[in-house]
């Protein structure tokens, strides 16, 4: 076994090939000797090369083991026992790297798998794809909302809606969009987010499409049935003393017997309680016409007018136009900005209705107080967008209310319309923005804007 140690057969072969050139040199001085000369040069020459390929063997090893890497075959192994332990430690380093590698390969196309499983689990549909239109990923999902067997291209969803491919590849990190399509006479709404990102030098655009038609049909109906149900109490409150005042005049003028009008029999107190009771209709009449007019005035948001504004201006405003009653009330408001010049880019005057609606209500939440108190506030939220703080230190709002107070002529309030907080969200929506209020009983109300 020790003469198949590396150095020593190194030290053997030059060895050889010393006693071999000695050899040659005696031949070449004895003149008759000139084949076997020629045969020892052979022989020389034989031994360089074989001396340089024992020699270049790790090389040999390096190179197959770099193109395994390279080629991602982790199949070969290293074995050098008995050339020495320096060639041992080599072998050893190169099986446990290999063996890493198998590791970290097979612990990829598990994380793959397991994600792939993921992705075809979901009930909302995915696509991946790439700029030019070449589909790497898509769902389950996306075979049963679009009605596919298979999808190779972004171009062969023309088959499910002309514009569809054109529309997708437009999309840009962070779009949602709100598509409608007709499949096999069923009216199908999807919201689609896309999301942009590289992976080997290549652009890929991954979108979601999730059917939310059933979900707005949900919702539709329970506003719809809401809608109704406030309609029909305001209504029913205006209709039901009308009709029974209308009925005890008709019971005063009217004979019971011959049932014929008659007027001249009529008291003095009789034609007193006709007089009130006209007046009554009248004015019950007048609210109803007046509720129907501030529906009709719900509907008819004009569209905004957008320019850029200093937000500091609208507050400077509201509180220039509540100063006497905040004075009348002593409730201490507090306007903050941060940073001072803050610009925001909306319709103003359809803002300054918002910050008024919510001013006059942070005031009736506060009126009763000891310490009256509401604090606004404009900043930049860490999402980066714009937002508007109102925060009263009044009674709060229960929790069953919550979901109520932004419906349409709901109001808790012994007066008032119901429509304020309903029409601020409406403003909101159309400046692709958002209300929302956080409230604790007995500890206040934060009505939050967000632009």
């Amino acid at each position: 076994m020790i003469y198949k140690r590396f150095r020593i057969q190194i030290l053997l072969r030059v060895i050889a090939l010393v006693i071999t050139c000695v050899l040659l040199s005696f031949l070449l001085t004895q003149g008759e000797y000139r084949m076997s000369s020629i045969i020892v040069v052979l022989l020389i020459l034989l031994e360089t090369v074989s001396l340089i390929l024992y020699t270049e063997q790790t090389n040999s090893r390096l190179t197959k083991f770099f193109e395994g890497i390279r080629h991602s075959d982790f199949s070969s192994s290293f074995s050098d026992k008995g050339m020495g332990k320096s060639f041992e430690d080599l072998s050893k380093e190169f099986n446990q790297i290999i063996a890493e590698f198998k590791k970290n390969r097979a612990e990829k196309e598990e994380h793959f798998n397991y994600l792939l499983t993921v992705v075809q689990h979901v009930t909302i549909g995915i696509i991946v794809f790439r700029r030019d239109g070449k589909v790497d990923v898509f769902n389950n999902a996306i075979k049963k909302i679009l009605r596919l067997s298979h999808l190779r291209n972004i171009a062969e969803l023309k088959e499910v809606k002309d514009d569809l491919p054109e529309t997708l590849m437009k999309m840009k990190a962070g779009d949602k969009l709100l598509i409608k399509l007709f499949l096999e006479d069923e009216l199908i709404q999807l919201s689609v987010n896309a999301t942009e990102f590289r992976m080997r030098g290549e652009e890929y655009l991954l979108v979601s499409l999730q059917n939310i038609h059933p979900e707005l049909e949900e919702k539709e109906i329970e506003s719809w049935q809401r809608l109704i149900r406030v309609l029909t109490h305001e209504i029913m409150n205006s209709i039901t003393p009308i009709s029974s005042l209308a009925s005890t005049v008709h019971d005063i003028l009217t004979d019971p017997e011959t049932d014929e009008i008659h007027v001249e029999n009529l008291s003095p107190d009789d034609i007193e309680t006709i007089a009130t009771a006209m007046f009554t209709i009248e004015s019950r009449s007048k609210g109803l016409l007046n509720f129907v007019e501030i529906y009709r005035n719900l509907t008819r948001i004009p569209k905004p007018n957008f320019r850029h504004f200093r937000i500091r201006e609208i507050f400077d405003r509201a509180h220039e136009l509540m100063k006497p009653k905040l004075e009348a009330l002593t409730i201490q408001c507090d306007c903050k900005v941060f940073p001072d010049d803050l610009m925001l880019l909306a319709d103003p005057d359809l803002i300054d209705q918002v910050v008024i609606n919510l001013l006059l209500n942070a005031i009736d939440a506060v009126k009763d107080q000891t310490q009256p108190k509401i604090s606004i506030t404009a900043s930049v939220s860490i999402n980066n967008r714009t937002t508007i703080e109102f925060a009263d230190n009044g009674t709060g709002i229960t929790p069953d209310l919550l979901d109520k107070i932004f419906m349409p002529f709901f109001t808790s309030k012994k007066e008032g319309s119901g429509i304020g907080l309903s029409l601020s969200r409406q403003i909101m929506q159309m400046h692709k923005g958002a209300i929302s209020v956080k409230s604790k009983p007995g500890e206040g109300t934060v009505f939050t804007l967000t632009f």
